[in-house]
């Protein structure tokens, strides 16, 4: 990743021109500068110099557009099967394939010294950063500490939590591990290929490469090795241990508590994909998402990279991709009401069309981001489909070959 810096300072700089300062209600710059005089104090106390509070603080304007995607995040607002899809697409499968030959040397480093297996860590990797593609996306990734400031300003339901960030990430510039104009990453403040959040970088960062910096930027070394080390130390990972598997159940047998796998096999419970569980003695607790869906055994594993983000479907969707990536096969039983996942030819010629249309995606890779999101709802909303969802599914792709 050449010049990463360089474009990072460049990205942070159009962006902090763009924000506008529309704080929280009944809130205004006058408000948010006693805040900040406020906030000093917590600084002080967590040993962040005067001057760098001062230099930092001061030239921050809150980017209070995020209060509107902290509330608004995908996981709420998409159906499992269309949260799945969207995020195990064919070019991630593919893409990780590639990754996993390219990187091959390092993810057994990895694997070696943090046992998380490293078909997670490339699910992982996928999943957060697209590889490594979206880390300097300016349409994606923005200034890090405007995000934060403005949260931990005005986001009332979280605010510990992001001042707590927002005081990490000032300990990180003021040890010199970055400068603010450097922390390029998302509206929660996630940076790199693997979206550390400050209080990672902090305590879970790993030099992997040797460089004498820890950074979740330019080379995808430190950010795989620190996640890994989250996710082991953490997580409380389990080396050689799968994360789950689809399972068949005989008649309507529920959860409860959790049993090894070979207690669930005495039970009637076989793998979906027909072979054997690969550690009869592992407790495992049983999963469905929903009614009528796939339903899951899930080891110690799936919890400890849920621990990277407390989410069953983020969880799901990465583990899911490792396997694909590995070269398994998609669910055996599909998810009520969805549709399987588009190839990328099939992605492909979804964009093309829309683009003939006047929609334009803006290229026609196969990857699914917020132009062809965009495209495809604006073309819901004139064919008249329901719901006008942005989903670059196999409805609107049939739409669209019967000329739209």
């Amino acid at each position: 990743m050449p010049n990463a810096i360089g474009r990072r300072r460049f990205l942070a700089a159009a962006l902090g021109a763009a924000t506008a300062l529309a704080g929280p209600a009944g809130a205004s710059a006058a408000s948010f500068s006693q805040w900040v005089e406020s906030f000093r104090g917590r600084a002080r106390a967590r040993g962040i110099s005067d001057a760098t509070y001062a230099r930092v603080m001061s030239a921050i304007k809150p980017d209070t557009s995020v209060y509107a995607l902290d509330r608004s995040q995908p996981e709420f607002n998409e159906q499992v099967w269309q949260y799945l899809n969207r995020r195990v697409s064919d070019w991630r499968i593919l893409t990780g394939k590639e990754r996993a030959k390219e990187y091959a040397p390092l993810l057994a480093r990895v694997e070696q010294t943090y046992a998380v297996d490293r078909y997670v860590m490339l699910g992982l990797w996928g999943m957060e950063s697209a590889y490594g593609d979206v880390v300097d996306n300016l349409k994606l990734m923005r200034p890090v500490l405007p995000a934060l400031a403005a949260l931990a300003w005005g986001e009332r339901r979280r605010r510990r939590y992001w001042e707590q960030e927002l005081l990490n990430a000032l300990v990180i510039i003021d040890r010199g591990w970055a400068r603010p104009q450097e922390m390029i990453g998302s509206w929660a403040g996630a940076m790199g290929h693997t979206q550390w959040m400050p209080e990672v970088w902090l305590h879970m960062g790993v030099d992997f490469d040797g460089d004498g910096h820890l950074s979740p930027y330019g080379r995808p070394d430190d950010a795989l090795a620190g996640t890994a080390r989250y996710i082991f130390e953490r997580g409380k990972y389990k080396r050689g241990v799968e994360w789950g598997c689809e399972v068949r159940l005989p008649g309507k047998l529920g959860g409860g508590r959790a049993r090894s796998f070979a207690a669930w096999k005495q039970a009637g419970v076989v793998r979906a994909d027909g072979q054997a569980f690969a550690h009869p003695d592992e407790p495992a607790r049983l999963w469905r998402p929903v009614p009528g869906g796939p339903v899951f055994l899930l080891t110690r594993n799936f919890s400890a990279v849920r621990s990277y983000n407390p989410s069953n479907n983020y969880t799901l969707a990465i583990v899911h991709l490792a396997d694909r990536i590995r070269g398994a096969g998609p669910f055996v039983q599909q998810f009520p009401g969805g549709e399987r996942t588009p190839t990328l030819a099939e992605i492909q010629e979804i964009q093309r069309r829309l683009t003939s249309l006047g929609f334009d995606t803006h290229g026609s890779d196969g990857r699914v981001g917020n132009d062809t999101m965009a495209a495809v709802r604006a073309f819901q909303h004139k064919a008249g489909l329901v719901p006008a969802d942005g989903y670059a599914g196999l409805k609107v792709l049939a739409k669209l070959r019967q000329g739209g």
